[in-house]
């Protein structure tokens, strides 16, 4: 009796995930000043993970040569470029551009998400705002990002993790190289902390959590929480690689067997 309600539960996990994965309808805004253009395909795959980007806007002075490298980028990508003047010396001027720009878009009901990409703490009020407004926004910038517009956001993901093998153009390679992946983070005992704490909270009277829901907490906790930073693609390979710490079941959904929920415990 037992295994039959662990399989109806598990079913009812699987199809909910199925349903909160469709795509979601996404605006895509860069801040051009603060993050580097020669990733900038392996930005918009990530992006591409959570939703359709419908909407790509990079803000900047293209007067200016700091930014003449996106020229490229922009065409192969449909990304469309604001001008944005520098009125006074000192001032971002693409910031308040690109704000304006998101409140406008918000107020479109068009978009069910933002990605803000930028390395630049200004836009964290913007990303408060956003999610006060019922918008799921993700954040793309470098290791660099102050930790306000890091939380600030559901989901912050960091450049240097990002694939670079397949940068845009031999010229924008030249001009600036793709970013190095920084060194990978052990996983060090604050991380495990997190982890247990975070299957203990929606753990089962076994102490069995469903991964899936541990991974969804663990981000609600830390928005940059990514695997990728310690060196593995996904979750499951991290709890697997932690054997002293965690036992992981792994159970069929169908008779076939071919499609499995993964549930984790702490060891005692």
């Amino acid at each position: 009796m037992q295994k039959s309600v662990y399989l109806i539960s598990d079913e009812m996990k699987y199809k909910k995930h199925m349903t909160e994965n469709k795509d979601l309808m996404l605006a895509v805004l860069i801040d051009a000043d603060n993050v580097p253009y020669a990733n900038i395909k392996g930005m918009l795959d990530e992006i591409a993970k959570f939703g359709n980007p419908t909407i790509k806007r990079i803000y900047g002075d293209w007067t200016k040569p700091t930014v003449s490298g996106w020229k490229q980028p922009l065409l192969e990508h449909a990304i469309t470029p604001v001008q944005q003047y520098s009125y006074t010396t000192g001032k971002n001027a693409t910031d308040s551009a690109m704000i304006i720009d998101a409140m406008d878009i918000l107020h479109s009901d068009k978009v069910d998400g933002f990605c803000l990409v930028s390395s630049d703490s200004d836009f964290t009020r913007l990303a408060v705002r956003l999610r006060e407004s019922g918008m799921f926004v993700i954040g793309l910038g470098e290791k660099k990002t102050p930790s306000p517009f890091i939380v600030a956001c559901d989901k912050f993901i960091y450049i240097e993790i990002l694939d670079n093998s397949d940068t845009q153009s031999d010229t924008a390679a030249k001009d600036s190289p793709a970013p190095k992946k920084a060194n990978i983070e052990p996983v060090n005992k604050k991380i495990l902390q997190l982890l247990k704490s975070t299957i203990r909270d929606v753990a089962d009277d076994d102490g069995w959590a469903y991964l899936g829901e541990v991974g969804n907490l663990v981000i609600k906790k830390r928005p940059d929480f990514d695997p990728r930073n310690y060196g593995f693609p996904k979750l499951t390979p991290l709890i697997k690689s932690q054997k002293k710490v965690f036992e992981i079941d792994e159970r069929d959904v169908d008779k076939k067997g071919h499609t499995k929920l993964i549930y984790v415990r702490v060891k005692d």
